[in-house]
């Protein structure tokens, strides 16, 4: 039996649009974490400041403060704020994945959904930028590059990170594949409201289609999709499902990391709203994120909590509503198993038919001579 790579996932808010505050408690968790001798700590999307939840339930136009707190509180890759962590992670010599919104010096405005992957040295050894904002994160971040699609080659296993929505992308998820990936984390928001959650707005249906003609169904009615039904986004569905399926895919282990919605990211995203009642609803009833871990056949592999002051391990299968880190031990030496009857980037792969090329220069706005 191989030796086994302890995993830490941080299931936190942040200190809501304070870069400050959310680093400190950054920082805290890692070393909490790294007491009980965890090897890779992990965080959330977009921790440090926060993500920017105001834009799926506020109109533009009612947003600018809010951009500009987000644009003030983003932090640069080689800020204090990082440095800090980076200083964190060599003095414990753990890995440390983090999200962050990060701002650039070329531009007052421009913001990148990020995460860093820094060794336990201290250096980064990877840095993404996600390569598309997904539907209303438009409205703050600009899209990213190849640069990062890379995995890191540590002593606790070969890592890769991809946040979001970047984890339903095939192409990128191959392209983790393709490097012999055996950690995939995928980082996630608290909430990601797709519809204001139902019974906040007058309702025009009862959820149910009537079937004319020759339909199906008792009465006739029929069941439908939950798309039809216009059902909110369920983030632990929806989430899992994305991961489970690179986990089989890549026999790798999966760590899904979310955030968790704080009191004070309801109080700044209503304050200001013209609705602010439906704004405050519409947060506290959307469908929270889960931190868990997946094994290399894509199945829910439980991990555990530590009490810090009793030291006792109670097994969860996820978080979800509280804050907290959970924990699991696993052993890379159950990626190989899985790869006699699927290695999609090498004796499962049909590499004369097919080729994928991967653009991995960083995008930058001139080239000065």
């Amino acid at each position: 039996m191989g030796e086994l790579t302890r995993i830490a996932a941080c299931h936190a808010s942040p200190v809501f649009l304070s870069a400050k505050g959310t680093t400190a408690k950054a920082i805290s968790l890692i070393q909490e974490a790294a007491k009980n001798k965890a090897n890779l700590v992990v965080f959330p999307e977009s921790y440090i400041p926060a993500f920017p939840i105001w834009s799926a339930l506020r109109a533009p136009s009612e947003n600018h403060d809010l951009f500009k707190r987000m644009a003030v509180e983003s932090i640069y890759v080689d800020g204090d704020e990082v440095n800090a962590i980076r200083a964190t992670a060599k003095q414990f010599g753990v890995l440390v994945s983090l999200g962050f919104s990060e701002k650039v010096r070329y531009s007052s405005a421009t913001l990148f959904n990020s995460n860093i992957l820094i060794g336990t040295d201290g250096e980064i050894l990877v840095h993404h930028r996600k390569l598309m904002p997904t539907f209303y994160e438009k409205l703050t971040w600009a899209p990213g590059d190849g640069y990062g699609l890379q995995v890191a080659d540590t002593p606790f296993g070969k890592i890769g990170a991809l946040i979001c929505g970047e984890n339903t992308n095939p192409l990128a998820l191959y392209t983790m594949t393709a490097q012999g990936e055996q950690i995939h984390i995928s980082s996630w928001p608290a909430i990601w409201p797709t519809r204001i959650p139902e019974g906040i707005l007058p309702s025009t249906s009862d959820g149910v289609v009537t079937v004319n003609g020759n339909g199906n169904g008792s009465g006739g009615k029929a069941s439908v999709s939950s798309v039809a039904r216009g059902a909110n986004y369920d983030n632990v569905a929806a989430n899992r499902t994305r991961a489970a399926a690179h986990c089989f895919g890549a026999k790798c282990f999966g760590v899904l990391c979310a955030g968790v919605l704080g009191a004070d990211a309801i109080e700044i995203a209503t304050s200001g709203s013209s609705a602010p009642e439906i704004v405050s609803k519409g947060l506290q009833q959307s469908s929270r994120g889960a931190t868990m871990f997946l094994d290399t056949t894509g199945t829910l592999l439980p991990g555990f909590t530590i009490d810090p002051e009793t030291s006792v391990h109670e097994q969860r299968d996820l978080l979800q509503e509280k804050e907290g880190i959970l924990y699991v031990d696993v052993n890379l030496e159950d990626c190989i198993e899985g790869k006699q009857y699927h290695d999609l980037a090498g004796g499962y792969q049909r590499l004369d038919v097919f080729e994928l090329k991967v653009n991995r220069r960083r995008r930058e706005p001139a080239s000065f001579e």
